[in-house]
């Protein structure tokens, strides 16, 4: 069965692109219209990445680009081009997306939500009933902060930290109200935060993480001198956070392969939903390390915002949806992708070192921690 795959140049759907090529011949790149050179940025990856020289010469077969604009009814198509794409079809992969935490909810829902119902649509006219994959995340549990989240709930009742969580709930009411209408069955797959231990390269997508630092650099710049300071003379950053907290973050290469193998399954019929994410939860004081050693700051966690805000502080005020996640003690549960998968859904260990790794340049040295603390907690 043919497949296609939306965001097949972002930083997941470049390896579902790798996994998938691994079970089928051909893959359809549903690529964003303008952007001629998806097959250019894809080749690169594979030989950033050390594929095989005779597997990248093979992609211009293996892969056919096809320009679609997924915020326009019809993918931005001709009805004809619409409906031979959609004919040809027996799986449809939806990655695509807009990841901006910052983002205005109308410009996120034109992306992440209208464009899941345009290939919602495409789905519903191809004659062949083609199958769903839909890429969420595991944030549309929204800004309840304790507790447990799981895979069966989607509800609003706790609000969001920011447009983006909500866009990303309300693409997954669509995947659920299509199935409903269509009776047919659909694979929604909820990632936590994806990271990597690939050194950054100009070629490559960025790491997520690497947008927090930049938004960090660009703060400390911005306020100037004359910021309080902290240890060592470096500015100090007075942020709301959670000595305890936690964050769940996962090797993208692994979240790849579980989402391959899960879409692999036979489906329930109605919607089946996996939280895609690591078994061992990382702590909040190892993120706040991590970001000392990438900028030269320095991070307290308070238990409420400053009365009177440094510059530096008041301009990361524009960033909520960023340092919000630093309060966060809740954990996502995945029975269902343990319980399906096995042992084998675990994954490695995310500690500091491989998170460095992922995000400093290559040969910039790791500075030792300071003071000892655990990388990793256990998924209670």
């Amino acid at each position: 069965m043919h497949v296609a795959l939306t965001g097949a140049t972002g930083f997941l759907g470049l390896r579902l692109l790798r996994r998938l090529l691994g079970t089928h011949h051909s893959v359809t790149v549903l690529a964003h219209a303008g952007s001629a050179d998806a097959l250019r940025r894809i080749t690169r990856f594979f030989e950033l990445t050390g594929s095989p020289e005779a597997f990248t010469a093979e992609l211009p077969g293996r892969l056919r680009v096809v320009e679609t604009d997924l915020a326009q009814p019809r993918l931005g198509l001709s009805g004809r081009a619409f409906q031979k794409l959609a004919d040809g079809l027996g799986t449809i992969w939806h990655s695509a997306g807009s990841i901006n935490l910052e983002g205005d909810l109308p410009g996120l829902r034109r992306i992440n939500v209208e464009g899941t119902r345009h290939v919602l649509e495409l789905a519903a006219a191809g004659r062949r009933a083609p199958l769903i994959r839909h890429v969420s995340t595991a944030f549309v549990a929204g800004a309840r902060r304790d507790g447990v989240a799981y895979e069966d709930e989607l509800d609003d009742s706790c609000g969001f930290e920011n447009a983006y969580e909500r866009s990303k709930y309300e693409a997954e009411l669509l995947v659920h109200a299509w199935s409903r209408k269509h009776g047919r069955p659909a694979l929604v797959l909820r990632p936590s935060i994806l990271v990597t231990d690939l050194p950054p390269h100009p070629e490559l997508p960025s790491h997520p993480l690497q947008v927090i630092e930049r938004i960090l650099r660009d703060a400390r710049c911005s306020a100037g001198p004359g910021e309080p300071g902290g240890p060592a003379g470096r500015p100090l950053i007075r942020t709301v956070g959670q000595p305890q907290g936690r964050l769940n973050l996962l090797q993208v290469e692994h979240a790849a392969e579980v989402m391959v193998r899960l879409a692999g399954l036979t489906p329930s019929g109605g919607v089946d939903t996996y939280h895609v994410v690591h078994d061992r939860d990382v702590p909040v004081p190892t993120v706040v390390t991590l970001l000392e050693r990438l900028v030269p700051l320095s991070i307290e966690l308070v238990a409420a915002k400053p009365d009177t805000p440094s510059a530096l502080e008041a301009l990361l005020e524009f960033y909520p949806g960023m340092t919000a996640y630093l309060a966060h003690r809740r954990r996502f549960d995945d029975t269902r992708v343990r319980t399906r998968l096995g042992p084998s859904a675990a994954s490695a260990p995310v500690g500091l070192d491989y998170l460095w790794s992922g995000l400093a340049q290559r040969g910039r040295p790791l500075a030792p921690a300071p003071g000892a603390s655990p990388d990793v907690l256990p998924h209670a």
